[in-house]
């Protein structure tokens, strides 16, 4: 018997849209969305965390301007609810992710496993 895992994988990624946890990021982004201000400010968040992550992965300085505009940024987020009930969710979602990985993983742990 052939198993074909993604149509399983396929199957999966249609029943995640049907969570609560699924749900309720998308509502939390489509509210957050909404505000324009807000959502330029998460951005702004995105890219700044984007341009440092590159930085890290290409062995190039963090710069003391870099921490600077970071912080000055992160505190900003903090100040929106939308931002703050986004994020809230994303890891709600996160951890829905995390339990599945590690479902999926079983397999290669008990291969590994040391008796």
């Amino acid at each position: 018997m052939t198993v074909n895992i993604y149509d399983t994988a396929n199957q999966l990624e249609k029943e995640i849209r049907e969570t609560n946890e699924y749900k309720a990021l998308q509502l939390a982004f489509t509210d957050m969305k909404a505000n324009n201000a807000v959502f330029d400010l998460f951005k702004e968040f995105q890219t700044l965390q984007m341009t440092l992550q590159q930085k890290q992965m290409q062995g190039l300085e963090i710069t003391e301007e870099d921490i600077t505009a970071s912080q000055a940024i992160a505190e900003r987020v903090k100040e929106s609810e939308l931002i703050q009930a986004l994020m809230e969710k994303e890891q709600a979602f996160s951890m829905v992710i995390n339990d599945l990985n590690r479902i999926i993983m079983t397999p290669v742990q008990e291969l590994y496993q040391m008796d």
